[in-house]
């Protein structure tokens, strides 16, 4: 089972770090691929980027959920969203993301069009 990264990707970056066979690639930040992409045809599906994530953004394809429920404080990043956010990644690197969102608490999101923005970023 592949793994796919959803809206709550921040651009970290340590998940593209520590995976072993260098699956994982950054979308561009100003483009309809605004998160990293895992690609389902090298990943071994070890989930080593799972942990590493900071934004638990990361899921198996099929336990992406279609019903998040936010705890308040995170945000989502996707193509078309005008928020700010600005941070430094794992490598202590400015991040500055202009397609990002805040949950408020007990909001509900779909995370499952994940999948096939990252099916359609390695067509």
């Amino acid at each position: 089972m592949t793994h796919v990264i959803t809206s709550l990707c921040l651009r970290d970056n340590g998940c593209q770090s520590v995976c072993p066979v260098e699956c994982i690639n950054p979308g561009d930040v100003n483009s309809d691929y605004p998160t990293y992409y895992i690609d389902p045809g090298t990943c071994i599906d070890c989930g080593a980027c799972v942990p590493e994530c900071p934004f638990h953004a990361i899921f198996p394809v099929d336990e992406t959920p279609n019903a998040y429920k936010a705890k308040g404080g995170e945000f989502i990043n996707a193509a078309g969203l005008t928020g700010h956010y600005e941070a430094t990644n794992h490598h202590g690197e400015k991040i500055v993301i202009e397609t990002a969102r805040a949950l408020s608490a007990g909001e509900v999101v779909d995370l499952t069009p994940a999948i096939k923005l990252n099916e359609k970023f390695y067509k």
